[in-house]
């Protein structure tokens, strides 16, 4: 890279690089500042740092003339384009790290017919503005390279400033959010190989290297794999792979960036690539995302963005007619957007709020239509490249996301019920639609437990199918430092307290699901939540907010001692979970787990039976819309067993009892008899809808149990006590319901329900584990909504 080279052949390199350090401390520290004062008003990180750059630059303090001494200086400036060069090779592979291939493959159609949407109109659109723009600043050389650059700086999304704003307005895992996300990495990377080959196309010696570089990084994806396997096996008794090995592995990274830039392409398309084919699991994944998120969101961004605002100049809307092409080429922008999205959309039929949503969110630009245009030869560069170009484009990039960003931030704050995040219940959902669940653990004594139980919510192997699992560590009142220094512990050691929390657990928890990765190819999202055990059960919520999940299932507080009786744990355990039960904003599933004799995870060799028990009411249908979604794994046998009443006329005399008894017109009665008879008919046509399409298939069995009270229920539970692994079952909500009748004088525990309490017990003696499900309840408006 030439400015790399030039940095380090400066007379003095040592003042310079220590100027553009405190130049870059001084749009942290402003970044931050904007940061605080916006985020009330709901605007994101990057507009905070944008503008904390705007504020340094020409335009503001700088206009005063020893900041603009100090801020501008020739001698720094190529220090700032190799930080900014190598910031940005950071947060593409990063965002190649975190891309959700699965959606992407999902809804590869959908993101690339919303992308070109909005990229043909704009390059269209930019194709016509250009020629005005030649004219008008008459340039005489290489118009066609112009005439590229136009509309790319038109038609492209800066894709990091899509993904940070998504994720700090929190709605990156919404479908729009998504969407818009999937558009911005396909309409970038679509802008930079345009522009890439248009390049390539223009001499055989370009081309030649193009193909090289292609070469050069399939050959890097292939190492990577091979290191990081390897990394893998060297530190398998470590938490993390160590400092080293990361060094190592960016080291490769940035050269081949650097060597693609030196011989003029865009190195963003080979970095995102090396990102997204890098192997998902394993301790080096763990690593290099922990590493680098803190890296990238805390430093790299801010002056990322902060040096988009630092070289915007105002100076230059000094005239009429700069004034016109400037607001010529905003308008455009977000008119070629918008226009092309909304056709995109409506050829998707989707609706028009978030057609305009996604124009807006794809109208945000970035510092990396500047990169971009450093690519250009410098003869191309002197010919085109004045400071009238160089200021126009600066403009359109900066007040293109100042003004979007806010906008977004608005239609977020007027459309709120239109993007916050409803959780139906299963009962409701498309067996083969989404299901995001969330699974959580306090330790490893159920780790292995828990991931079987998560490999077996993806029965349905063509639907899609996001798992979480979130590691819930308490935070102690007080924790004791260690005692060494930075340069005193070992490499690859923590650095921060956080990390040290859940001991060993940690690393348990991570071979285990490291494993599960690579023998079951279903990627499984961990998360860490440290908390206070008062604040537990918020940030469990929370996280179920930001994730959208549609089902949370924790961990029973009691746990199975080696005599395979039942023992209490911590307390706090069980007051987390029953203030989860109660505040969740989705269904809620506590796991029994008995570990020794119960559910296990499901493979050729270990086919586990689970039986669904099914009573009545909103939570047994919410536990079978669950079994349903393991009904169709290939190594679990699922059985339905219903319970009834053992006279078939019990009904009709139960409705004529109630007939009797509302002579004296309590409207009280009246009602209790119409919500049972609706809540029998939806049971009805509920079992009867899951019989028609598993049932008569042979995919899952059924048995009718007829029961007149609670004590014949227990006898029917003690025949099939042996019979399964795991037994899934309402939490209540069935209303009168004479098969259970007496089974709550020897409760224990109200959180699991009369059933699951029983059924949870040693005095019943059952060998499985028990999955206790409550559905999340709705009211009507929402519903209406």
């Amino acid at each position: 890279m030439d400015a790399a080279g030039r940095a380090m052949c400066l007379d003095d390199p040592i003042n310079p690089l220590i100027t553009t350090t405190l130049q870059a401390s001084g749009i942290l520290v402003l970044s931050h500042f904007f940061h605080l004062i916006l985020k009330p008003f709901g605007q994101s990180g990057p507009i905070a740092q944008i503008m904390a750059g705007v504020v340094l630059s020409p335009t503001l303090l700088s206009r005063i003339h020893r900041v603009r001494e100090f801020f501008i200086q020739s001698s720094s400036a190529e220090y700032y384009e190799v930080f900014s060069s190598v910031f940005g090779i950071l947060f593409i592979f990063l965002i190649g790290l975190e891309t959700d291939i699965p959606y992407i493959k999902r809804n590869l159609q959908r993101s690339i017919t919303v992308a070109l949407g909005g990229v043909v109109v704009c390059g269209i659109f930019g194709l016509a503005v250009s020629l005005f723009i030649i004219e008008y600043m008459k340039i005489l050389n290489d118009r066609l390279t112009l005439v590229y650059v136009i509309m790319i700086v038109v038609a492209n999304t800066a894709s990091p400033v899509v993904i940070r704003l998504a994720a700090e307005l929190k709605f990156a895992t919404s479908d729009v959010g998504r969407l818009g996300i999937s558009a911005s990495l396909i309409s970038e990377m679509c802008c930079v190989l345009w522009f890439s080959l248009y390049f390539a196309f223009r001499s055989w010696k370009m081309f030649g290297r193009g193909i090289l570089f292609i070469l050069m990084t399939l050959a890097l994806i292939f190492l990577n794999k091979y290191l990081a396997f390897w990394c893998n096996q060297r530190n398998h008794t470590q938490k993390y792979v160590t400092n080293t090995e990361v060094l190592v592995i960016l080291f490769l990274l940035i050269g081949l960036a650097f060597t693609i830039e030196k011989y003029e392409y865009n190195s963003m398309i080979c970095c995102f690539f090396v990102g997204l084919a890098f192997p998902r699991e394993g301790k080096t994944m763990r690593t290099l995302l922990r590493k680098l998120n803190y890296a990238v969101y805390n430093f790299i961004l801010p002056i990322y963005f902060g040096y988009v605002g630092f070289q915007l100049n105002l100076n230059y809307l000094n005239s009429y007619r700069n004034i016109t092409v400037t607001a010529l080429l905003i308008f455009l922008s977000f008119g070629g957007k918008i226009i092309g999205v909304l056709a995109a959309c409506h050829h998707l039929k989707i609706p028009k709020v978030e057609a305009v949503f996604l124009g807006l969110l794809l109208s945000v630009k970035g510092h990396a239509e500047l990169l971009l245009i450093q690519t250009i030869p410098s003869e191309t560069l002197k010919n085109i490249w004045n400071r009238n170009v160089h200021n126009l484009v600066i403009i359109v990039v900066v007040l293109d996301t100042v003004i979007a960003g806010p906008a977004i931030a608005i239609i977020l704050r007027q459309q709120e019920k239109y993007f916050i995040h409803k959780s139906t219940p299963l009962e409701l959902h498309d067996p083969e639609s989404e299901l995001r669940l969330m699974s959580c653990v306090y330790g490893s004594r159920h780790i292995s437990a828990k991931i079987g139980l998560v490999l077996a919510f993806n029965g349905f192997l063509q639907a899609p199918y996001t798992a979480y699992l979130v590691h819930l560590v308490e935070l102690p009142n007080k924790h004791r430092k260690k005692n060494l220094m930075y340069h005193q512990l070992q490499d690859g050691d923590q650095f921060s307290d956080e990390e040290d929390y859940g001991g060993n657990d940690v690393l348990e928890i991570n071979d285990a699901v490291d494993a599960s990765n690579m023998e079951n190819k279903l990627f499984i999202h961990q998360l860490k939540v440290v908390s206070t055990s008062d604040k537990m059960f918020e940030d469990v919520c929370d996280s179920v907010e930001d994730l959208r999940t549609s089902i949370v299932i924790i961990t029973f507080h009691k746990h199975q001692r080696l005599d395979e009786k039942m023992e209490s744990g911590k307390e706090d355990m069980r007051t987390t979970n029953q203030k989860v039960l109660r505040y969740a904003p989705c269904s809620v599933g506590i796991f029994v787990d008995r570990g020794q004799t119960g559910f296990q995870q499901p493979r050729p060799e270990l086919v586990q039976h689970v039986a669904a028990l099914f009573f009545g009411g909103p939570d047994d249908r919410e536990a079978l819309a669950c079994s349903r979604r393991i009904a169709l794994h290939p190594y679990i046998n699922l059985t339905v067993i219903r319970f009834l009443t053992s006279s078939s006329s019990s009904a009709n005399n139960e409705k004529n009892d109630y007939i009797d008894d509302t002579t004296h017109n309590n409207d009280e009665v009246l009602m209790a008899i119409s919500n049972q008879q609706m809540e029998a008919e939806i049971d009805n046509a509920f079992i009867g809808d899951f019989h028609s399409r598993y049932v008569t298939q042979g995919h899952v069995g059924y048995i009718e149990k007829l029961t007149d009270n609670g004590k014949q229920t227990v006898e029917v539970l003690r025949e099939v006590a042996e019979m399964y692994s795991l037994f899934i079952v309402g939490k209540g909500g069935r209303g009168h319901c004479s098969n259970s009748t007496g089974l709550s004088d020897w409760e224990e525990c109200p959180e699991l329900g009369t059933v699951g309490d029983l059924l949870a017990s040693s005095e019943l003696d059952i060998g499985g584990s028990v999955l206790v499900i409550q559905q999340h309840r709705h009211s009507i408006l929402d519903i209406i909504d």
